[in-house]
C-alpha cells in the first residue's frame, strides 16, 4: 500500500488505516462480513437509527487504539512498531467471531459458544493465511503477551472496545445520556508496573463512564422491547432447528442449514474448517432471508413468528424486580393457551421467562487510579465516590414475555 487509506467515520471523522497489513485484513472476506452484522442486533425495533454494524465498531475501536498508543508513547511508555501494529490488529479483530444478530443467537444457533472463543480461532486462521504476521496480535488478544497492559486495552473494564461502543451506540440510538468523555479518559491513561491505570485527575471521568454504561444497559442493551424481540428470535431458531432435525425440509441458505441441522459445539469449530468457514459466511441476511421464506411455511409456529417479526408484532413483556412464582407462570401459560388457542406442545415457542443482570463495575476486575503519590487505588475505594460502590452491586430483573394478537 503506497499511501495510508482514509475512511470517514460519522463518530470520529477521518480514520486512517495505518499499514498495508491492516488494510489487507480489513479487505479480507472474514472481516468484510461484519458489514452485514448489526452492532445492536434487534435494537432498531426500539431505536430506528441503531443500524450501525460490527464493521463500523471494529474500525472505530482500531482508531481509538491508535490514539491511546500515541498518548502512552508521549508519556514515556516504550511501544515498538511491531507492538503498535499488533495492538491495533488485536482490537480490530476482537469481534470477528460474532454471528448473526451478535449476542442474541450465541446460545441457540450455536451450543453456548461465546464469540470470544470463535474470534480466537479466526485470528489463528488469519495468522496462518498471513504467514504468521498476526502472532503478536494473537498473544495480546489471548492475554499471553508478557506486557499485560496490551490485553487490558483489548479486554478489561476500561478497554478500547467499551470506549468505542458506548460512544457509537449513543450516536446511533440518540440516547445522549450515555455519552462519555472518551477523549479525556484516553488522555488520563498511563502505565504503572506494566498495568493500565488512570491518573488521579481523571477519576470523575471514570465515574461518568461507569454511570453512562449502567444507564446504557437498562435504556438500550437490556431495553424490554429488545429483550422481547431477542426471545422471539431465539424461539424462532429453536423451532427451525427442531423441524430440520426431525426431517422437515424448510428453506434456508446452505450455511444456515448446517447450523440448523447440527448442535455445533466449540470442538466442531476446532476440528472442522468446513464448520468454521460456514459460520464465517453467516450474517444477519441469512436469517432475515429465511424469515421471508418462513412466513409462508406450512408449520404454524414458524409461519406465525416469522410474520410477527415482519409486522413488528412483538411479544408482550413484563419486567419487574421480584421473581415470578411458579403459580404466576402457570397462570400466564394457561391464559395464553386459552386466549390464543395454542397447543401445550407449542407453548414454549410463544412464552419465555428469565432474568436480566446489570452491573456497572466489578470490583474483582479493578480499574486502578494512580495517585499523585504514586499509589494505586481501586476506583471504588477512592475518596468521595460512593456512586461507584453502589454500582458494584449486581442488579437483577425478571421478565415474562408471550405472544399477543396471534393469528393461527
Amino acid at each position: 500500500m503506497k499511501s495510508h487509506k482514509i475512511l470517514n467515520d460519522p463518530v470520529y471523522g477521518f480514520i486512517t488505516i495505518p499499514s498495508g497489513l491492516i488494510f489487507e485484513i480489513i479487505d479480507h472476506p472474514f472481516f468484510q462480513r461484519l458489514r452485514r452484522i448489526k452492532q445492536l442486533g434487534l435494537t432498531d425495533f426500539v431505536y430506528p437509527g441503531a443500524l450501525h454494524t460490527r464493521f463500523h465498531h471494529a474500525l472505530g475501536a482500531m482508531h481509538l487504539m491508535r490514539i491511546t498508543l500515541d498518548n502512552l508513547r508521549v508519556k514515556g511508555t516504550e511501544i515498538s512498531e511491531e507492538e503498535y501494529e499488533a495492538a491495533q490488529i488485536a482490537i480490530l479483530l476482537h469481534d470477528i467471531g460474532h454471528g448473526p444478530f451478535s449476542h442474541a443467537l450465541e446460545f441457540s444457533l450455536l451450543k453456548g459458544i461465546p464469540h470470544e472463543s470463535i474470534s480466537a480461532l479466526v485470528i489463528g486462521k488469519l495468522n496462518e493465511e498471513f504467514g504468521g504476521k498476526l502472532g503478536l496480535a494473537m498473544k495480546m488478544f489471548g492475554g499471553t503477551y508478557h506486557r499485560r497492559f496490551f490485553n487490558q486495552l483489548v479486554s478489561s473494564q476500561l478497554d478500547i472496545d467499551r470506549l468505542d461502543y458506548l460512544q457509537r451506540d449513543c450516536f446511533f440510538t440518540g440516547v445522549s445520556e450515555g455519552t462519555i468523555g472518551a477523549d479525556r479518559i484516553i488522555k488520563m491513561m498511563t502505565i504503572s508496573e506494566d498495568e493500565l491505570v488512570i491518573e488521579e485527575k481523571g477519576i470523575y471521568s471514570i465515574e461518568n463512564f461507569l454511570s453512562a454504561r449502567r444507564l446504557m444497559y437498562w435504556q438500550v442493551y437490556l431495553h424490554k422491547t429488545t429483550v422481547s424481540a431477542e426471545n422471539m428470535m431465539i424461539n424462532l431458531i429453536k423451532r427451525a432447528k427442531f423441524l430440520v432435525q426431525n426431517g422437515e425440509n424448510i428453506p434456508a441458505t446452505e450455511d444456515l442449514l448446517i447450523f440448523l441441522k447440527n448442535d455445533v459445539q466449540l470442538q466442531d469449530f476446532e476440528n472442522s474448517d468446513q464448520i468454521l468457514h460456514a459460520f464465517l459466511s453467516l450474517d444477519d441476511f441469512d436469517v432475515w432471508g429465511a424469515i421471508k421464506w418462513w412466513k409462508n411455511s406450512s408449520d404454524p409456529v414458524l409461519r406465525n413468528i416469522s410474520n410477527m417479526f415482519l409486522t413488528r408484532n412483538l411479544f408482550k413483556i413484563t419486567l419487574r424486580n421480584e421473581e415470578f412464582s411458579d403459580e404466576e407462570l402457570e397462570n400466564a401459560q394457561a391464559t395464553l393457551v386459552k386466549r390464543q388457542h395454542i397447543s401445550k406442545e407449542d407453548l414454549g415457542y410463544y412464552f419465555s421467562h428469565g432474568s436480566l443482570s446489570n452491573y456497572a463495575y466489578l470490583s474483582k476486575e479493578k480499574i486502578n487510579i494512580l495517585t499523585k503519590k504514586g499509589e494505586k487505588i481501586d476506583v471504588a475505594s477512592a475518596a468521595d465516590l460512593p456512586n461507584i460502590k453502589a454500582m458494584s452491586k449486581i442488579v437483577k430483573k425478571h421478565f415474562l414475555c408471550h405472544a399477543k394478537n396471534l393469528i393461527l
